[in-house]
């Protein structure tokens, strides 16, 4: 039998030492790895390097409780896995109501996002605070021009509110390669921060306006990083390729969003989706190294 003695004695210095682990400073402790995060060139403020998008995945009554739960599952997991931007706009049916009723209570971590999306520019500001009422929000992190619908007046109106403090960040919005040229003519003519375009190993049109962005000095956020889903609906079922371990990568959205990220014009990703497991993978690309130019060409090999 052993020692009872010893055994109090050990008890004694365990009760002893835990107080003092306790209050161990945080250097001392395992350190999180950090995340990745791009500053918005214009403002200095940095964000995390993958959002979350509403197009169709958030578009659901406000009434049907259970789809209302999903949303805020997805919502609580994003935030708790360090995501912050999240983007929405009017074309997204009840994309933004659902969003305010998610942010009943205020949300530090949230950088807000959406659009003004109308053909009638006197229109514009009251469907912008119809947004802003929507998202029960007094002002959004970034407004943007959804589509490049009306732009030239839209974004008139938004330096104005963005004066007035009502806007932080003004922008425009395009997807699916449309209009280039009108986009490279804002770059270079027009006073943006942020543009977001659709970028994916699926479609790399956009990098030429993605280089003359960052020469500009404009944010860039990504929509379609998976081509609209199409992307890893073709790799379901696919074994990770070799490079997936090098870059720390345990699913195929990790490492295309990593390819995507490791473009140092993107300031920011936008995938969207319905799942809480999914919006971890996604953010899971925030963590370990991003992809150099031969493990970039080894990703896109292995999507062949």
């Amino acid at each position: 039998m052993k020692n009872p003695r010893r055994r109090l004695l050990q008890a004694a210095g365990v009760a002893w030492l835990a107080p003092w682990a306790a209050s161990m400073p945080a250097a001392a402790k395992p350190a999180e790895p950090a995340l990745l995060h791009r500053a918005i060139p214009s403002s200095g403020q940095r964000i995390p390097a993958v959002g979350l998008g509403t197009w169709l995945t958030f578009d659901v009554p406000v009434n049907d409780v259970e789809a209302l739960a999903r949303r805020r599952q997805v919502l609580e997991r994003f935030f708790t896995d360090g995501g912050r931007l999240v983007d929405s706009s009017p074309m997204y049916g009840h994309a933004e109501a659902v969003m305010g009723e998610l942010l009943a209570q205020p949300e530090p971590r949230l950088f807000s996002a959406t659009k003004v999306w109308t053909a009638v520019p006197l229109y514009g500001p009251t469907q912008m605070r119809r947004s802003l009422s929507l998202w029960k929000l007094p002002r959004v992190d970034l407004m943007q021009v959804h589509n490049l619908l009306a732009w030239r007046t839209h974004l008139k109106t938004l330096r104005e509110w963005q004066a007035e403090g009502r806007v932080r960040h003004i922008g425009v919005s395009t997807s699916h390669g449309r209009a280039p040229d009108e986009v490279r003519h804002i770059l270079l003519n027009e006073r943006i921060d942020v543009l977001q375009i659709a970028y994916s190993p699926a479609d790399r049109s956009a990098e030429p306006l993605l280089a003359l962005a960052a020469e500009r000095g404009v944010a860039v956020i990504v929509n379609r990083p998976f081509d609209g889903g199409a992307l890893l609906a073709g790799l379901a079922g696919r074994p990770l390729p070799p490079v997936a371990r090098e870059l720390q990568c345990d699913s195929w959205a990790a490492l295309v969003l990593k390819w995507t990220l490791a473009n140092p014009a993107v300031t920011c990703a936008i995938p969207a989706t319905t799942n809480p497991v999914h919006v971890a993978q996604n953010l899971a690309a925030l963590r370990g190294p991003l992809p150099d130019a031969r493990q970039r060409a080894a990703v896109l090999a292995s999507l062949a």
